[in-house]
């Protein structure tokens, strides 16, 4: 939650999760002899009144009411010396200026030594007699190109793909315009020519589950790269997972980006500010599309540009 203010302010929205805590009855009784404070807008989006008479002693003489505020005081007390977690949605657990944001976790040591990116890979391949038409070589240049190309979009990736990678080719942050701290990202890349069905999703979800440490819990967004469009039943259950994923549909040979979609879990935990728009360049005689990401409107930059947006 971007908090923007301190002092009192602060102390009455972190006082106004625990009074959430409070038992019904108490909220039910108490709650008409609140004095409301205007309502405090976060992202644009007006959240509940807060009750800020709990925090300050009562100039009213009725032993009623004097009685309710002292019992309510009582268990508010108790709450606000216990761990308050924002509910299940945790974009509220956005981070303000004073919030020392989370450190980055130490990357996995790569699957070989052999190589490391597209050019050292090709290498090794001509080097060893590696066929093109192999499986490995398919899908290890394919996670290689699209390690390559997500970069134009703030992602900085690792590949970890291996026998033992749980699934997952790559890991890495996305650092998205003032997103406060980068985004953690697991990537599973499916360099399939054949329809791709909604059994990947769920293989997706599956690896949550057995990624590297430091990609695990909370605000883990998971994406699954393919050559190929999203079916029906591809964003059906795209749509009605519980895990944070995208798709993005990604070339085969040069990973030049096509589509990308995501659904509202991962709305909910980081991506609220993420928006797609489509850009026609003009190129060797004809009109290109180019995907571009936006960030609160403000274009996503890779990470290989200059201040301009353009590659050096």
């Amino acid at each position: 939650m971007e908090l923007q203010r301190t002092g009192k302010d602060a102390i009455t929205t972190h006082f106004y999760t625990c009074y959430q805590g409070i038992a019904p009855r108490w909220r039910e009784g108490s709650g008409r002899l609140l004095r409301r404070v205007p309502r405090l807008s976060i992202k644009g989006r007006l959240q509940p009144p807060i009750a800020w008479r709990l925090l300050n002693p009562s100039t009213s003489k009725s032993p009623t009411l004097m009685r309710h505020l002292q019992r309510i005081r009582s268990v508010a007390s108790q709450l606000t010396h216990r761990t308050c977690v924002p509910a299940t949605n945790t974009n509220v657990a956005r981070w303000n200026s004073t919030t020392k944001p989370p450190s980055l976790p130490t990357r996995p040591l790569p699957p070989t030594s052999q190589h490391h990116d597209l050019p050292s890979f090709l290498a090794y391949a001509a080097r060893t007699g590696l066929s093109s038409a192999s499986t490995t070589y398919v899908g290890t240049h394919y996670e290689y190109t699209v390690l390559h190309s997500l970069r134009a979009y703030a992602i900085d990736l690792t590949r970890i793909g291996g026998r033992a990678d749980s699934g997952i080719d790559l890991v890495g942050t996305w650092h998205l315009p003032s997103h406060p701290y980068p985004l953690r990202v697991i990537v599973q890349c499916k360099a399939f020519r054949n329809k791709l069905g909604p059994n990947l999703i769920r293989e997706l979800e599956g690896t949550f589950a057995g990624a590297p440490v430091g990609w695990r819990g909370e605000g883990i967004i998971g994406m699954l790269v393919s050559p190929r469009e999203a079916t029906k039943g591809v964003r059906d259950a795209l749509t009605k997972s519980r895990f944070p994923l995208m798709w993005i549909l990604a070339d085969l040979e040069d990973g030049a980006v096509r589509q990308v979609l995501w659904n509202g879990r991962a709305s909910e935990v980081a991506l609220e500010g993420l928006g797609v728009q489509v850009k026609h360049l003009m190129g060797s005689g004809e009109v290109k599309q180019k995907i571009v990401l936006t960030w609160d409107g403000e274009e996503v930059k890779g990470l290989d540009s200059n201040d301009d947006g353009e590659k050096p």
